[in-house]
């Protein structure tokens, strides 16, 4: 059992006493030096459960509907780079994926020697959305890639588009290869039926959340699920040691604990209350006519948690109305593109604070002026010069993106959020993704290369 009382002759540092920062500490952060413990008696080991965080990771397992669960505080990130470790299993090949998969996806990918098979997106929404991927799609990709070690999917993407999982788990069991969700932004799935199911039920391999994005838990808390029998819950674990720190943050861990007990004695209460919630704000903003909620109709699902404001028809851009939202109305949205604007909501928003946000979203309709913007997005993948592996590789030059047209990519061009790649090395840059570029930064939104923010990009001849 664990005892705060003895005398901590062990690390960290700070030997749990915020008392001789005086006043220097923010409110609140004084109890966190207090929990901030090492692995000591009782407290268990992240790496080796056999206590208190195996019973929470048998927790989340349970309500997930996983064989297998392994709390992470390395944010969804380290579960991406282990996840793909673990099916890759130290062989080369590829990894069939989205185009538009966070860039940790990439990383995972690179690091572990595979090429990545991209699949373009379903369908491209009004203001440059990214939708989901269809398994016609995967399936085409999977002929092309005889080589490949696993199928790689983002569901729900960060604007709440739903894939199908399922009919793509059963093209990748097909071939023998394991289903990595990047469930990242999906962790209240399967609480209610106001929201789509998760992706471990739906047959996912492994299925990584991000219990901070959605869920109450503190920033950093995420959740690695293992369902398939492809991938074992041991290989998993073992790249979970490899990619996670082996100094865990026992305080984000407690945090984990605390969300997930929240969640099994009240999720039913607490998600009935956020869906009537959101019914409620939906409706009032139904009268929006410069501003718009776009038109998801054609998704199989999506995450109505996930609230996604075009300003297409509006004389502002997504930047411009968060900058109003925040000066005018004190509120603060998630992120901004060109043509649009996110906002998340979750268990703990209230009718006052939604009420809050439909009212400054209503406001700002009101005073906007009409527009006619357009934002070009494609759904085409662009052509590649070189594996991602000779890319790197390869030596080249410093070139003006501008000016870059032609030239084959050496590094990665992106913005973040929402961190999904413009380019990817290997890829010849062309005139969309110039353009691409170039509408984020009239935006207000600067992309950034691996070595910096552009204009200057390493490039070399095709």
């Amino acid at each position: 059992m664990l005892n705060l009382g003895l005398l901590p002759m062990h690390m960290p540092g700070h030997k749990r006493r915020a008392a001789p920062f005086g006043g220097a500490l923010p409110d609140g952060v004084a109890r966190a030096f207090e929990i901030d413990i090492t692995e000591i008696s009782g407290a268990d080991d992240l790496h080796d459960m056999k206590g208190r965080l195996l019973e929470t990771a048998s927790l989340a397992a349970r309500l997930y509907g996983a064989k297998a669960a392994f709390p992470m505080v390395n944010g969804a990130t380290g579960g991406i780079l282990a996840a793909v470790r673990a099916a890759a299993r130290g062989r080369d090949g590829s990894a069939v994926m989205p185009r538009a998969s966070h860039r940790s996806v990439y990383n995972a990918a690179e690091l572990c020697g595979l090429e990545p098979v991209v699949v373009p997106p379903e369908r491209v929404y009004p203001g440059g959305i990214s939708g989901g991927t269809s398994p016609e799609d995967v399936r085409r990709a999977l002929a092309s890639a005889p080589n490949a070690r696993c199928v790689v999917i983002t569901s729900p993407t960060y604007e709440g588009i739903v894939s199908d999982v399922g009919a793509i788990a059963d093209i990748a069991h097909a071939r023998g290869l394991p289903l990595i969700a990047d469930a990242a932004h999906g962790a209240h799935f399967g609480f209610s039926g106001a929201f789509p199911e998760n992706a471990s039920r739906l047959g996912a391999d492994i299925e990584i959340v991000s219990l901070h994005k959605t869920l109450p838990a503190l920033t950093q808390t995420a959740l690695a699920l293992v369902s398939g029998d492809i991938v074992g819950a041991g290989e998993l674990e073992r790249e979970l040691r490899v990619f996670e720190t082996s100094s865990p943050s026992y305080v984000l861990m407690e945090s984990i604990t605390a969300c997930l007990k929240l969640l099994a004695a009240r999720g039913a209460e607490l998600f009935a209350l956020y869906a009537g919630n959101l019914e409620w704000l939906y409706s009032e903003l139904r009268g929006l006519s410069r501003l718009r909620l776009p038109d998801r109709d054609g998704a199989r699902g999506f995450d109505m948690g996930k609230l996604v404001v075009g300003t297409d028809s509006a004389d502002m851009s997504g930047p411009a109305l968060c900058r109003a939202l925040r000066e005018s109305f004190g509120i603060e949205l998630e992120m901004a593109a060109p043509g649009y604007a996110l906002a998340m909501t979750s268990i703990f928003d209230t009718r006052d604070t939604l009420g809050r946000l439909a009212a400054a979203l209503t406001a700002i309709d009101k005073s906007a002026g009409r527009g006619d913007k357009t934002s070009p997005a494609r759904r085409d993948v662009p052509e590649r010069a070189m594996s991602v592996r000779q890319a790197r590789e390869t030596r080249g030059e410093r070139v003006r993106f501008p000016e870059a047209e032609g030239l084959a990519a050496l590094e990665y061009v992106w913005a973040y959020p929402p961190g999904i790649p413009i380019i990817v090395p290997g890829e010849i840059i062309d005139g969309a993704a110039i353009t691409a570029a170039r509408e984020l930064y009239d935006a207000g939104i600067e992309p950034r290369s691996d070595s910096g923010e552009l204009p200057y990009i390493a490039a070399a001849r095709a």
